[in-house]
């Protein structure tokens, strides 16, 4: 069974094609700048190699289009017919309280994604434009919905609402939300199969930690918390976004910049959290450069950005009555050394110790606990493709 998942964005378009019976990569790429001058296509060759096909991609469909031609061409192609392709999954950003779980995509579904566009504004769009393309160039195919928020939604009600008017709940379905959701999902299921242990009965911390960054407290393999909230904004500090503040300092900043409600909104999603404290770069390995060179501001960004880490982890595992596991994964997470180094120290108190020596990975999957600690710290990187694949052929075999 050939599985291709898309993950589309307003100008992007992600791909990946798996072969589910190995759980194989035969295709993988993405095009980028959609409806923009030098759109391109980078695809990754079985062998590693990247390859950028440049080719103007006015729209999604156009973008979809070049990928199948791609995926069927003589030089670089995976299939020899795209009726080989037995689904289709989608990433689908928000699901809002109308879908714990993936779907196979109908008109009602199709509805209720629309629905979902005030809470989604900039990915719901954009994956229904993934949805539509498929939809005109292969309509025979069965098309999956996977939700970044579908995980979340075992949070109790308790952890999930917002202390406002209740009014606004009802009104405008303002709560708490989540995302990463397949990302905590795949690993959190992943770490217990790495250390042969089952999810029931397991108390464990995922930390998806990259350019966005959020962390979920799963219990018996279900959420009972993250810190995403009604949109990536929440929780943790961020590449570019704030993660929590203060509600007033957003009043009080935009009334002394006279700033709209949009122009708030790209202070706090693109030109704040690491970017913002920093000012040179979001990148985290530019901002480790710069700790080590000895820079007062990047030192102070990288303790706020590492101690919100440390301090959601001590929140859940207090939320839970303790934690068995925590993971680390996403490009910061599974890369950087220090940084677990720097969220783990302060969590001997819980029980938590790290071995340097094991700690000295990346990329892979590994504990790196010492073999004392009363908490198992391990590195499970991500894969959300392969999750969203999965959750398509379990959706196709029931048909």
């Amino acid at each position: 069974m050939k599985i291709l998942v898309l993950n589309c964005g307003s100008s992007s378009i992600k791909y990946k094609l798996f072969e589910m019976s190995n759980k194989e990569v035969q295709a993988q790429g993405g095009i980028e700048k959609i409806g923009l001058p030098g759109s391109f296509l980078k695809l990754t060759l079985p062998n590693g190699e990247k390859k950028i096909i440049e080719k103007d991609i006015p729209e999604h469909t156009a973008g979809v289009q070049f990928i199948f031609d791609t995926l069927t061409g003589a030089e670089y192609g995976a299939v020899k017919d795209l009726s080989e392709i037995n689904a289709v999954g989608h990433r689908v950003v928000h699901g809002g309280t109308k879908f714990s779980g993936s779907v196979l995509i109908d008109d009602a579904v199709i509805a209720g994604i629309k629905e979902c566009c005030d809470l989604g504004p900039l990915h719901n769009p954009a994956n229904l434009k993934g949805i539509d393309a498929v939809q005109k160039l292969m309509p025979e195919v069965p098309q999956i919905a996977v939700f970044d928020t579908a995980f979340h939604q075992t949070m109790p009600d308790y952890a999930a609402m917002y202390a406002i008017p209740y009014k606004y709940y009802e009104q405008y379905g303002i709560r708490r939300y989540g995302f990463h959701g397949t990302s905590h999902r795949y690993v959190s299921k992943r770490v217990c199969e790495f250390l042969g242990i089952p999810q029931e009965g397991t108390r464990i911390i995922t930390c998806h930690i990259g350019n966005g960054g959020s962390i979920a407290a799963v219990k018996d393999g279900k959420c009972v918390d993250t810190t995403m909230g009604l949109t990536p904004l929440e929780g943790l500090m961020m590449g570019t976004r704030s993660g929590d503040i203060d509600g007033g300092a957003i009043l009080y900043i935009m009334k002394k910049e006279g700033l709209t409600p949009d122009e708030m909104s790209t202070l706090l999603n693109k030109k704040s959290g690491v970017m913002g404290m920093f000012e040179k770069s979001s990148d985290m390995r530019e901002l480790d450069a710069a700790v080590k060179a000895g820079e007062e501001r990047a030192i102070l960004t990288e303790k706020m950005y590492f101690y919100r880490i440390t301090k959601y982890i001590g929140a859940y595992a207090a939320a839970m009555g303790g934690v068995d596991i925590i993971l680390f994964t996403g490009g910061v997470g599974e890369n950087q050394i220090n940084a677990r180094e720097a969220v783990c120290e302060p969590l001997g108190f819980l029980g938590v110790k790290l071995d340097a020596a094991k700690n000295q990975v990346r990329g892979e999957e590994a504990v790196i606990s010492a073999d004392d600690s009363k908490v198992k710290v391990c590195v499970i990187p991500t894969d959300e493709e392969l999750m969203i694949a999965s959750d398509t052929a379990d959706i196709l075999a029931k048909l």
